[in-house]
């Protein structure tokens, strides 16, 4: 089996589950929480499990404590 993303017009929706209600042994029809929430919710949990890897292998560009408040200060300094 196959999963696939399908975009549907909102007044299209009926039609199309029309259709595939003649298809009903061989379609399975789900929604997907984390994309009604989120629509990029798979590219982001993408990056993320990268950046987690970049992190654990040591090739994460990073900077220090002290530096990430020094330029936090820095650029408080020139909103005032």
């Amino acid at each position: 089996m196959q999963t696939l993303t399908v975009n549907i017009q909102d007044n299209f929706v009926q039609d199309f589950l029309t259709i595939l209600e003649h298809y009903k042994d061989k379609v399975q029809l789900q929604k997907n929480e984390n994309l009604e929430h989120d629509p990029f919710f798979y590219e982001r949990q993408k990056q993320l499990e990268q950046d987690l890897q970049e992190v654990e292998n040591g090739t994460a560009e990073m900077i220090s404590h002290s530096d990430l408040w020094n330029n936090i200060n820095s650029h408080i300094k020139t909103l005032s």
